[in-house]
């Protein structure tokens, strides 16, 4: 990809992401209300999350009406640039419902299925995160770099928790495994958030079963850019079965304690 595409996708990627931001942060409805529900009854999705990823959609085809789009709640078209854009317009849904802070706005595009643009805004902190392949990761103007790596034992680490019972039972019997081997376990609720927290150095590592790919696609890039490094379970690229983020000299080590957990099973 040339430089000066790489540009324009990641301008967009940013106004996209500052517009969304701010319809969710000022136009958030005070009787805000489910609008339908997904795999579980939990799993919610509001009127806000459908109109953010409109807003987001309508303004990238806009500008680039040849382009491919991939969005949580339903935008999928196919395109015929090479360029797929993935968007989770409301990374951590639950969160904005009950009015809790941690919930962004994920934008990645991508070219032949890797990722080369990534953004998360996060309205409720004042933070931009953006990543361009091969040009490290920033918030606003600060380059990020990740912590240097603890011994596992004195890693914070990240996870999240499915809207599936069983699952949802699987992964705190791992979280519980892993508990006695790490400093602490923090859940946020918001992947894209856990992800680039990964990369700004705090958090040591993050990990998660069950994503779809508009949950970690700007994520993963940004920690990657960071000096994280990222998979799934051993040799994998990060996928439902797995996403893991981590610090390079506990990435491997981690890798391993969650294989043996199973953290890959329901």
């Amino acid at each position: 990809m040339t430089d000066p595409l790489l540009s324009e996708l990641l301008d967009l990627a940013l106004e996209a992401g500052r517009r969304a931001g701010a319809l969710l942060r000022d136009g958030r409805p005070d009787d805000l209300a489910v609008a339908r529900t997904k795999s579980s009854a939990i799993d919610v999705v509001t009127e806000m999350d459908i109109a953010a990823e409109r807003l987001i959609t309508d303004f990238l085809d806009e500008h680039r009406p040849d382009d491919g789009v991939l969005g949580e709640e339903g935008a999928s078209t196919p395109g015929t640039s090479g360029i797929r854009w993935i968007v989770d317009p409301l990374d951590g849904t639950v969160n904005y419902l009950y009015g809790l802070p941690a919930w962004s706005v994920s934008i990645a595009a991508e070219q032949d299925g890797e990722t080369v643009v990534g953004v998360v805004e996060v309205p409720s902190r004042g933070e931009t995160f953006h990543a361009v392949r091969g040009r490290g990761a920033w918030l606003g103007e600060r380059r990020l770099a990740t912590r240097p790596s603890p011994e596992l034992s004195q890693a914070l680490v990240a996870t999240g928790f499915g809207y599936l019972q069983e699952r949802r039972a699987h992964q705190a019997d791992v979280a519980q495994r892993l508990i006695p081997q790490v400093r602490d376990i923090r859940r946020a609720g918001s992947a894209a958030i856990d992800l680039c927290d990964v990369a700004a150095g705090r958090l040591d590592a993050y990990y998660e079963r069950g994503l779809n790919p508009w949950d970690y696609a700007a994520g993963d890039l940004i920690a990657r850019e960071a000096g994280a490094l990222t998979g799934g379970r051993p040799g994998d690229l990060p996928s439902g079965e797995l996403t893991l983020a981590a610090s390079a000299g506990i990435f491997g080590v981690l890798q391993e304690l969650l294989e043996e957990a199973g953290a890959w099973h329901d």
